[in-house]
């Protein structure tokens, strides 16, 4: 069943079924993000063979994002909830004895293979069941789901390391996946009905939705591309400063912990806004935020001006918590919605993996001061690209809102 009236619904009727699995698997994604590199140096790689492992992941969720929306749209969101939550337990229980550093990227990548599917069926829940006038605020929980296990799952994995070492983290996130998948299996599944109807009617294949809708990809995925690169520079950018000024690592991590805060405060108050106001007055400001933070931040030479650059960059990001999947919520078809939402999240990963390459390009042909300027000019261009894409997502949702 859907959710019903706007007038008679409520966040918390479906809060477990909605935010429950995300949750709990998101502690064990974030145990497991600061540690597999290290993992692979316990095992005898190199740096560079390192490197490659982490980066395994993100390519796992990247090639798989078009062939989960078509699988999705086969099984349904929940049937794929459960399959993603097994694979990504075998995958980390794989990682946790894996001897080699070659078979602990092979289950990084299936990993992240499994880690896109749950995000795609998982964004596709939730617009089966929410209405839309709940919608931005229900998508920047869900935003904040994950933010809250990023958080918590480093913690627990550090208590694991020191008492059982490195291998522990994997099994934490084994034992994480594996709940994940049997919470999404005992809940309600709030769009069953939906599913045996497109079911029962004929599925468009990959191709003929992402030709269908190739202006709203082309358009608002690229903006999805620019917040995604954005997000991901600070988290490449701001380090990288903060180690060239001199900050010792606990100090860089202790203003990270303090921006973490200021981000997951704001981002109640972005869904609201979102759902009263448009799409537009938060996605602009996760943008611009690091474009100014960019420009600022050769300005500063201490701790001080570091944490209120970050503070900034934070705060825009916290407004836009859940941007990109209420946007992709909003663009959505209603036949080939599955294969939309694949496509979309291509679009993300696009953007969040190529967030450090610029960073990366940049800081090879120029001096880090530089590097961030460029980055801040760039980021400026893209607010304005964001700027015009979600206004006509919001001028659209005026003239013809989409049903629940």
């Amino acid at each position: 069943m859907t959710a019903g009236p706007s007038s008679d619904f409520r966040l918390r009727d479906v809060w477990l079924a909605a935010y429950g699995p995300s949750l709990v698997a998101s502690v064990g994604y974030g145990a497991v993000g600061p540690v597999l590199a290290l993992q692979a140096r316990a095992l005898g790689a190199s740096y560079s063979t390192a490197a490659l492992v982490v980066a395994l992941m993100p390519l796992g969720m990247l090639l798989a994002s078009l062939p989960s929306g078509a699988v999705i749209a086969r099984i349904g969101e929940r049937r794929m909830l459960v399959w993603a939550g097994v694979v990504d337990a075998v995958a980390m229980a794989g990682a946790a004895l894996a001897p080699t550093p070659w078979l602990l990227g092979a289950a990084a990548f299936v990993s992240g293979v499994a880690w896109t599917a749950f995000l795609i069926a998982r964004q596709g829940f939730m617009i089966l069941a929410v209405p839309m006038a709940f919608r931005a605020r229900a998508m920047s929980l869900l935003g904040g789901t994950f933010r809250v296990g990023v958080l918590v799952g480093p913690v627990l994995g550090a208590g694991l390391i020191h008492w059982s070492g490195l291998p522990a983290v994997f099994w934490l996130a084994c034992g994480t996946s594996l709940a994940a998948g049997l919470l999404a299996a005992v809940v309600t599944d709030l769009g069953e009905a939906e599913h045996l109807a497109a079911a029962a009617g004929p599925r468009p294949s990959v191709w003929s939705v992402l030709r269908e809708h190739r202006r709203v990809l082309a358009v608002v995925g690229t903006a999805v591309i620019v917040i995604g690169a954005s997000r991901s520079v600070r988290t490449s950018l701001l380090p990288l400063w903060a180690d060239f000024i001199g900050l010792p690592g606990s100090t860089i991590s202790l203003i990270f912990a303090i921006t973490a805060a200021i981000d997951l405060a704001f981002l109640i108050p972005g869904g609201w806004v979102m759902d009263r106001v448009g799409r537009t007055v938060v996605a602009v400001p996760v943008v611009l935020s690091v474009a100014v933070g960019a420009l600022l931040l050769p300005l500063t030479d201490g701790p001080v001006g570091v944490t209120l650059v970050m503070s900034l960059i934070a705060l825009g990001n916290g407004l836009g918590s859940g941007i990109v999947m209420t946007l992709g919520a909003d663009t959505a078809p209603t036949s080939g919605r599955s294969q939309f939402l694949g496509a979309w999240r291509l679009c993300g990963a696009i953007g969040t993996s190529s967030g450090p390459l610029l960073v990366s390009g940049a800081a090879l042909v120029a001096p880090l001061a530089v590097a961030c300027v460029v980055i801040g000019v760039l980021s400026l261009l893209g607010t304005a690209w964001v700027a015009h894409a979600v206004l006509g997502v919001d001028r659209q949702l005026r003239v013809s809102p989409p049903g629940p």
